[in-house]
């Protein structure tokens, strides 16, 4: 078994995900970069990672497939023999973009599958891991955090799915904080609000005159390292009493305003 903790971290080929894979790796956790489509991308965050000094692998796997997410848990324990932290990160936008008085049934079944369905059923199995781990004594505790958005309690009509699938993130991420206590495994959920990636660079134009115009008090694009640093702070010891809360990294986007 590795002597430091390991996290894995789905959809972490590219955007947030990256971000929040390689701070954790400079953080000291062994990483697993979960992919879908972009076997390259993973391998450079693994690059990047262990030209740092660090450990990680690249694991192919779709959150949405209940094969795959065995897998996933699987694997990471046979390379690594722990999972300390599990990040729930993978998530796709709505198909299309749909008004909702247009939405389909392809489109929401594809996105609650990957942003909703996926990570719950992929830390009841991690977190049942721990629990083993834990009563076994070869890891201390476990952290399960579950990257949401903005999107959970801000309305865009041509995205219900996904809007309705992130708000259902804060339950899921309660549930899991209420049952997991006894068991010494913190659960959170971690909202970002407009950040800068490959997802949202379509409406880049779009967002850097709202941004200008006050959109969030805090007047910048968010990054992926924005996000990551919350990640890391949480699998830290500087809030060992604290489960279940929703942290938002949104430049105070969050804060009603008159």
């Amino acid at each position: 078994m590795i002597d430091r903790p390991v996290a894995l971290v789905t959809g972490s080929s590219r955007g947030i995900g990256r971000g929040i894979a390689v701070g954790l790796a400079a953080a000291g956790h062994a990483v697993v970069v979960n992919y879908y489509r972009s076997p390259e991308a993973a391998q450079e965050v693994v690059e990047q990672i262990a030209a740092n000094g660090g450990r990680a692998i690249a694991l192919q796997g779709d959150v949405g497939s209940a094969e795959e997410r065995t897998a996933l848990i699987e694997e990471t324990e046979a390379e690594f023999g722990r999972l300390d932290v599990l990040v729930n990160n993978a998530g796709i936008t709505s198909q299309g973009r749909r008004d909702l008085l247009e939405a389909t049934e392809e489109s929401w079944d594809v996105v609650f599958a990957t942003n909703l369905k996926g990570p719950f059923f992929l830390a009841q199995q991690a977190a049942n891991r721990m629990i083993a781990s834990i009563g076994a004594g070869r890891i201390p505790g476990g952290l399960i955090v579950n990257i949401s958005s903005i999107s959970a309690y801000a309305v865009t009509t041509n995205r219900a799915d996904y809007c309705m699938a992130k708000a259902a993130m804060q339950m899921m991420t309660q549930l899991l904080a209420v049952r997991l206590a006894e068991h010494r495994i913190r659960v959170y959920e971690v909202c970002p609000g407009v950040i800068a990636s490959d997802m949202t660079a379509p409406v880049k134009e779009k967002y850097d005159k709202l941004i200008a115009e006050g959109l969030s008090p805090i007047r910048r694009w968010g990054t992926p390292e924005d996000v990551a640093r919350a990640v890391v702070a949480l699998t830290g010891d500087s809030f060992p009493f604290t489960t279940g809360d929703r942290i938002n990294v949104d430049g105070g986007f969050h804060i009603r305003r008159l």
